[in-house]
């Protein structure tokens, strides 16, 4: 199939009308400004809000004035909570709500330092305030932005209801994100997850939900009203170009004011398998927005070559060459280049209304698969462990798991309920819930558990980068032909210093790192909502305390002014060694994913609300934390559906 690119769509240049930040009001008064809002408007038919919406919105100012300032007042425990047998406030929803501010806190410190030191720029070291643009091939003065970090934290700032931020947020995106004028080689998976997610989710949160963040740009009508969707579908259609190969396998960067990909300079050309099959989720929903059906077919054709040789299990090798369609090595792993294509292949399922079976075919297959040869366990604490292949499914086992491999219990958990509570996917299951659905929620809770410990068992509280375990010789292996075989059970984590499950974690001296990344706090976001198991929030308060503690960036004052990533979690950053500028502890860099996922995930662990937006029955989250709504292909005629079947095993396919 040839590439198609379009034009460049016009800028809309726009005025802003910010209005004041609204704290946690929306949070502690419940979804009352939540209007109910589930059709999924192309963009070219402009949205449709059920009339009286925005009237009754604007007519409600003077109130939700009144109670902002009551929630305030709550907030800083001048006036105290409601009576629970009046209101349904306790104590326990107050502990949640103030924990969520501090989350909101640390979002706005992050945010104002980054926008008082670098604003627009891709990346930003905050302990030295300096900061840089990748959109063009030699660095100048003058190189473009592609909103790395503007675009990607624009939905969280949206969620946490920071208008006025996300108003300037707009504003610099109508006057300031160009992508023709990008000319340097831009990753094509990060861009689309980052930049093209963003661009998604702030235009599905702003016109179907108008209370997060209100503006009146946003409003039905307004010149502005598109801005985040045109700006999308040219990113898009440039990012088309990478696709343009002999098996329709994208190369691994796109220049964008061409269209024009890029095979990897390593690696022998290949890609990651992970980056090529995880851009799935963004082009169908601009192939649903636009009504343009190529994206979707673009999208589609990677997951057909990549599935055709039917590897055994389901366990793909982590290179892919774009020319041939073949695989490069044998390294089996859920780690890097390979985690997000298991993690798309259920998100696929669950995107399109549950009507695609291919793709949860694909999911319970891999899934088995990773049972078999890849689950083990460690020597002391029967700690289970997601290990690696790295010769091929036939060769030894290495007890390894990168921190990324920790967005899998969420997503084993998402699999299993398709985004309700256990109790409810029990009551709608009825007796189909059965062994195998107990067996995947154990495996859920015990690999949650690993990825815990993984941050508990550093003198810091935070993850290494990657940690190794002490696993039996010959590892033990999972053992399904046998009825009477069960899941070894971890114990309960012994606070001692000396206890033995400490010493089945091994982190080597070059994987002490914290990048502050997300893996660990997504997947307890989904294991609460899912099991409503407390323990998963305590946990994630504990590392977010770990978080202010140890990578807070200090001014001369002793104020908190951001947070940066860190050199060794095995290394005290308090007393004297606070982070400040010229220390030598931390690696100066905050991640776009701090704001775009980590702080989102800890904010959403910790939101008692469940709404329209963050209805994990109604929602499905790519890869970066952007949200983005199922849509239900099952009624649309024969413009959305699977385009390809699977092949019999050992069967040639041609491209």
């Amino acid at each position: 199939m040839s590439k198609t690119f379009r034009p460049s769509l016009p800028t809309i240049a726009s005025s802003y009308y910010a209005n004041p930040d609204h704290g946690s009001i929306k949070e502690k008064l419940g979804d009352f400004l939540h209007p109910d809002s589930n059709n999924l408007p192309m963009y070219k038919d402009k949205p449709n809000f059920p009339p009286g919406k925005r009237k009754a919105t604007n007519a409600n100012k003077a109130g939700v004035a009144i109670l902002f300032f009551v929630g305030l007042l709550w907030l800083t425990g001048m006036l105290p909570f409601p009576d629970s047998s009046s209101t349904g406030w306790t104590s326990e929803t107050k502990k949640w709500a103030s924990r969520r501010e501090t989350v909101r806190q640390a979002f706005i410190t992050s945010w104002d330092h980054y926008a008082e030191h670098a604003w627009g720029m891709d990346e930003f070291h905050p302990v030295s305030q300096t900061s840089k643009n990748m959109g063009c091939a030699v660095q100048h003065d003058s190189c473009p932005p592609t909103g790395w970090i503007i675009v990607d934290a624009l939905d969280t700032a949206m969620m946490m209801n920071l208008t006025s931020r996300v108003a300037k947020a707009r504003e610099w995106i109508s006057t300031s994100l160009d992508f023709s004028k990008v000319d340097s080689e831009m990753s094509t998976f990060e861009t689309t997850i980052r930049v093209l997610g963003g661009l998604l989710s702030a235009h599905w949160l702003s016109t179907s939900f108008p209370s997060l963040a209100p503006l009146k740009d946003d409003d039905v009508g307004a010149k502005g009203e598109d801005l985040y969707i045109e700006k999308a579908v040219d990113l898009a259609d440039r990012l088309l170009g990478a696709f343009d190969t002999e098996t329709g396998i994208p190369l691994s960067s796109c220049i964008l004011n061409t269209s024009v990909g890029v095979g990897s300079k390593g690696d022998m050309g290949s890609a990651s398998t992970a980056e090529a099959t995880t851009l799935q989720l963004e082009l169908k929903y601009v192939a649903k927005l636009t009504g343009e059906p190529f994206y979707w077919e673009k999208a589609e054709r990677v997951m057909e070559a990549v599935d055709a040789p039917r590897h055994e299990g389901g366990l793909v090798p982590i290179f892919i060459d774009p020319k041939t369609g073949a695989f490069r090595g044998e390294n089996i792993r859920v780690g890097s280049r390979g985690d997000s294509y298991y993690e798309y292949l259920i998100k696929q399922y669950l995107q399109t209304g549950s009507r695609e079976q291919v793709y949860l075919d694909m999911w319970d297959e891999s899934l088995e698969g990773m049972k078999k040869h890849l689950i083990t366990w460690s020597e002391n604490a029967n700690l289970t462990v997601l290990a690696e292949r790295q010769n091929g499914l036939d060769q030894g086992l290495t007890g390894k798991m990168d921190h990324l491999v920790c967005f899998l219990p969420g997503t084993i958990a998402l699999g299993v309920t398709h985004g309700k509570t256990v109790a409810q996917a029990k009551a709608a299951m009825g007796s189909a819930w059965g062994k195998g659905q107990d067996e995947d929620m154990i495996l859920a809770e015990e690999l949650m558990k690993t990825c815990y410990g993984m941050y508990a068992v550093t003198p810091t509280g935070l993850a290494p980068e990657i940690a190794y375990f002490n696993v039996d010789t010959p590892p033990r292996q999972w053992n399904s032909s046998d009825p009477d075989w069960k899941m070894p059970r971890s114990s309960a984590f012994d606070p001692l210093p000396t206890a033995p499950w400490r010493d089945d974690y091994d982190i080597h001296s070059n994987d002490v790192h914290n990048l502050q990344r997300p893996e660990t706090i997504e997947s307890l976001f989904y294991m609460w909502r899912i099991t409503q198991d407390t323990k998963y929030r305590e946990w994630g308060w504990e590392i977010f305390q770990s978080f202010l503690k140890h990578t807070a960036i200090y001014n001369d004052a002793g104020k908190v002014v951001g947070y940066t990533s860190i050199k060794d979690v095995n290394h005290h950053h308090t007393g004297n060694n606070k982070i400040l500028a010229g220390s030598n502890v931390s690696r100066d860099n905050m991640e776009g994913f701090w704001l775009a996922e980590t702080l989102k995930y800890f904010y959403l662990l910790f939101e008692d609300q469940v709404s329209e937006w963050n209805d994990l029955e109604k929602v499905v989250i790519n890869t970066e934390a952007h949200f983005l709504p199922r849509f239900d292909i099952g009624a649309e005629g024969k413009v959305w559906k699977t385009g390809w079947e699977r092949k019999e095993r050992g069967s040639k396919t041609s491209h």
